[in-house]
């Protein structure tokens, strides 16, 4: 039997040298783990209207999808993750914790000191071109 696989988008925003980042739920799967935020990618649906709906739904702020940044497959114990990393900008600034329990701004340097979900981390390591 195959492995599911699911289609997952994340936005990496950069602002004033930090980078957005959020904070699983404690009832979510990888619970209070940290993402860059984003979602699952519903069937029919692009890559950037999916990261459009997720950030309005997680954290109520509109985003400029610009260009794809990262892609890892990352498997887990009953399916694997596709995860698309792109780049993209704030066009709303008032976030709020909608679906997320929180969010923070960290600098590159203060990013492997957080404990981000393993697809999170394989991309993260992949954009400081780490093994």
């Amino acid at each position: 039997m195959s492995q599911k696989t699911i289609r997952v988008v994340a936005a990496l925003i950069a602002q004033d040298g930090r980078y957005l980042i959020t904070q699983r739920r404690a009832n979510a799967v990888l619970p209070h783990l940290w993402e860059f935020p984003g979602g699952r990618v519903v069937e029919g649906e692009t890559d950037r209207a999916a990261l459009r709906r997720e950030l309005r739904e997680r954290l109520d702020v509109e985003v400029e999808v610009r260009h794809l940044i990262s892609f890892v497959s990352h498997p887990y114990e009953h399916y694997t993750v596709n995860l698309y990393l792109y780049e993209c900008a704030l066009r709303t600034t008032a976030l709020v914790c909608k679906a997320v329990h929180t969010y923070r701004w960290v600098a590159s340097v203060e990013l492997d000191t957080v404990a981000f979900t393993p697809a999170d981390e394989a991309s993260m390591s992949k954009l400081l071109g780490e093994p």
